[in-house]
C-alpha cells in the first residue's frame, strides 16, 4: 500500500517503520499511536529524504521533546562552531535541531546536517529567503517564498516554521493592541514588513494550499509559527496573540485535510498565572494539535539567566499540555550562544521537560528518579552519576572537594543523614564525638 505522509498512512490503517520506532521508544501500543497520528494529536516529523533520522513523536501521551536552535548570523558565521553545537545537542539527547542560519548560502551546512543527524531537523524558510533569492525584501514576489520552502523540503528538513497566521486580520488586531514590545518574531517581523511594503496579503496565507502541496510531497510537518507571540509579559494573551491563534486553528484543519502533519507554536513571554490557561486555549482552538513553545519566559529582567526563566515556564507549560519545548540559553537577548551556553540551555530544558513528564504521568518517567533516590540512599556515587542528566558536572562537583569518608560528601560529612540512618538500620555501631565532622 502506498502513502504520502505519516498522517496519510495512519488514516489508511498502515503502520509505518517510523511509527514502530516511536512506539518502541514511548512504550506505547503501535495501534494507539497510529490512531493519534491519524487524528493529528501526534505528529512524527520525518522527511522522506532524511535517511539518518531516528524518528520521534510529538504530542498527546508522549514524552515532552526539546529543540535546540543554532545557526550562523552575519556577525558570527563559523559553521564549524555550529556543528560542534549539533554534536553536543545529540550527546545530551535533544530530539530536534533547528537551523536558523540567516546569512549567505545556508544549504551546504543544512545538507551536511541532514546526512549525519539522527535528530529531527527544522528550519524557518523566511530567514533564508533574502540570501536564497538574492533580492531585497520589497523586491521578492509572493510565490518566490515558496521556492525557498521547496528547496528546504527537498534537502530533507523534517519540519518548517511557516508564519501563515499573520494575515491582514491578525495584523489589524496587532496594531490595535498597542504593544510594549511589538513583534519579536524574526520571521514574523520580516513578513509584516513585506506586507506593509507591498500592500499584499501574507504569501504563506494567500498561497497556503500550494505550501501544503510542497510539504505533502516530502512529508514535512508544518510548524505553524506564532509571528505575534508576546515578547514581554506585558503583551501576553493580548488581541494580537489570540487573533493569530484563531487563524492557526483554521490552518491546522486545512493542513490535516491534505494529510500534512501539524505543530502549533506558542508564546515566548508569559506570567506564570497565565500559562496553564493558554495551553488549554491553544489545544481547544487548534483541535488538539501538538503545541510547541519557546519558554515561555516568566519574567523579563533576567538576561544571562533566561535559561532559568524559560525552564520555569516550560515546566509549567508542558505539565499543562505543551508537547515540545524550544530551549533557551543564558545568551538569550544578548548574543549568539556559544557551546557552553548551548549546553546550559539543553540541560535546563531537559530538566523542565522531564519534570513535566512526571507531572503528566508519562509511563516510566519516574523510573530514573527512583533509581537516583535508591543510589542516594545507598550512597552509591557511581550510581548517582549514572542517573544524572549531566553526569559530567555532577562528578566534577563531587571530585572537586573529596570527603574524608567515601560514604559522605563535604556538605554534612559524618553527619550525613543517609549514612546515619543506614548504620542504625543495619545495626552498626554509631557514635559521633564532638570533634568529629
Amino acid at each position: 500500500m502506498q502513502y504520502a505522509t505519516q498522517m496519510d498512512a495512519a488514516k489508511q490503517g498502515i503502520i509505518t517503520p517510523q511509527m514502530e520506532t516511536v512506539a518502541q521508544k514511548e512504550h506505547m501500543d503501535v495501534q494507539k499511536l497510529r490512531e493519534l497520528v491519524a487524528s493529528g494529536r501526534v505528529c512524527i516529523p520525518a522527511n522522506i529524504n532524511h535517511k539518518s533520522l531516528s524518528a520521534e513523536g510529538i504530542g498527546e501521551g508522549l514524552k515532552t521533546k526539546i529543540n535546540v536552535n543554532l545557526g550562523i548570523s552575519g556577525d558570527r558565521n563559523n559553521y564549524c562552531a555550529e556543528m560542534e553545537k549539533v554534536k553536543l545537542a545529540i550527546q545530551y539527547g535533544a530530539e530536534a535541531i533547528m537551523d536558523l542560519s540567516n546569512y549567505g548560502k545556508t544549504n551546504t551546512f543544512r545538507t551536511e546536517l541532514v546526512e549525519m543527524c539522527p535528530a529531527m531537523i527544522g528550519t524557518v524558510p523566511m530567514y533564508d529567503a533574502i540570501g536564497y533569492l538574492e533580492k531585497n525584501l520589497s523586491e521578492i514576489e509572493a510565490k518566490d517564498f515558496l521556492k525557498v520552502v521547496e528547496a528546504h523540503a527537498k534537502e530533507g528538513v523534517d519540519f518548517m516554521t511557516i508564519h501563515a497566521g499573520i494575515n491582514r486580520r491578525a495584523v489589524e488586531a496587532f496594531k490595535r493592541s498597542k504593544r510594549l514590545t511589538n513583534i519579536v518574531s524574526r520571521g514574523g517581523s520580516l513578513l509584516f514588513a513585506w506586507m506593509e511594503l507591498t500592500g499584499n496579503e501574507n504569501p504563506f496565507y494567500e498561497y497556503y494550499d500550494d505550501v501544503l502541496e510542497i510539504l505533502r510531497k516530502y512529508d514535512v510537518t508544518i510548524s505553524l509559527g506564532d509571528a505575534l507571540r508576546p515578547g514581554s509579559i506585558h503583551d501576553s494573551s493580548d488581541a494580537g496573540q489570540i487573533s493569530e491563534l484563531i487563524e492557526l486553528g483554521d490552518l491546522t484543519k486545512r493542513a490535516w485535510e491534505k494529510d500534512v502533519q501539524v505543530m502549533v507554536e506558542g508564546p515566548g513571554h508569559m506570567a506564570i498565572n497565565e500559562i496553564a490557561a493558554n495551553m488549554q486555549l491553544q489545544k481547544r482552538l487548534c483541535h488538539g494539535a501538538p503545541f510547541y513553545v519557546l519558554g515561555p519566559l516568566v519574567t523579563d529582567i533576567a538576561p544571562g539567566y533566561d535559561h532559568i526563566t524559560a525552564a520555569i515556564g516550560g515546566a509549567i507549560a508542558a505539565s499543562s499540555g505543551a508537547d515540545f519545548l524550544c530551549y533557551v540559553t543564558p545568551a538569550e537577548h544578548l548574543r549568539l550562544p556559544d557551546v557552553d551556553d548551548v549546553k546550559e540551555g539543553i540541560i535546563a530544558t531537559k530538566i523542565a521537560a522531564h519534570a513535566a513528564d512526571i507531572a503528566k504521568g508519562i509511563p516510566g518517567a519516574r523510573d530514573i528518579d527512583n533509581k537516583m533516590s535508591d543510589a542516594r540512599r545507598r550512597i552509591d556515587w557511581e550510581g548517582m552519576f549514572a542517573c544524572a542528566i549531566d553526569s559530567e558536572k555532577a562528578r566534577k562537583y563531587f571530585e572537586s572537594a573529596p570527603p574524608s569518608d567515601k560514604h559522605t560528601c563535604t556538605m554534612c560529612g559524618k553527619m550525613c543523614a543517609m549514612r546515619t540512618t543506614n548504620m542504625i538500620l543495619e545495626g552498626q555501631e554509631f557514635e559521633l564525638r564532638p570533634d568529629q565532622k
